[in-house]
């Protein structure tokens, strides 16, 4: 009987495979890393538009690296990139549901890349939001300020942008990467159930 019980001890050892049945804890939130990165998108844009608007008022555009970057002062009544024009209230609102659509989501937000990707589309949403809502003609028709241009001081190669729609496209990229590797914005990673 004394060799049995030494034999005993190893089936809990082979039962312990059924160990990872156990969740795992949670990753973290990261509901402070989305606000940083929001807030410092957002602090670059506004800052970068003050200096756009106080420098490039009413000059030629300013060429920089070559011919490689442009630095006009455009005032756009439309979406990122010139498209959508005449229809800011419309854009207004939709940047506004961006918004509370990604705070609505933060409270589940436990993956690094998502994290980063929505800071980046928040920052973005929120820099171009505030422009429709406080510049000229007035609330929720401002037009944004753009002053990056592409290899032509008019945007003839690629539309004018400003910093908050380079966040916005970046963020999109990566959240789209996210989705391409299968990690969803809770932290948990898809897994396709193999077919039987």
């Amino acid at each position: 009987m004394s060799t049995e019980h030494d034999t005993e001890p190893p089936v809990p050892e082979a039962s312990e495979p059924s160990a990872p049945e156990v969740p795992a804890t949670p990753p973290p939130r990261r509901v402070a890393l989305l606000a940083v990165v929001a807030v410092l998108v957002l602090a670059a844009d506004v800052f970068s538009k003050i200096v756009a608007v106080a420098e490039l008022e009413g000059r030629e555009p300013v060429e920089l690296l070559g011919g490689a970057l442009y630095l006009p002062l455009i005032r756009n009544p439309g979406a990122a990139f010139g498209l959508a024009e005449g229809a800011t209230a419309v854009l207004a609102l939709i940047a506004l549901g961006v918004v509370v659509f990604i705070i609505w989501i933060a409270r589940k937000l436990r993956s690094v890349g998502w994290a980063i990707g929505l800071g980046l589309v928040l920052g973005g949403a929120m820099g171009n939001l505030g422009d429709r809502i406080f510049r000229a003609p007035g609330p929720l028709r401002g037009h944004v300020v753009d002053f990056l241009s592409l290899f032509d001081p008019y945007g003839r190669v690629w539309p004018v942008f400003n910093l908050a729609d380079s966040a916005i496209c970046v963020g999109g990229a990566l959240i789209v990467l996210m989705a391409l590797l299968q990690r969803d914005y809770d932290g948990t990673r898809a897994v396709k159930k193999e077919k039987k």
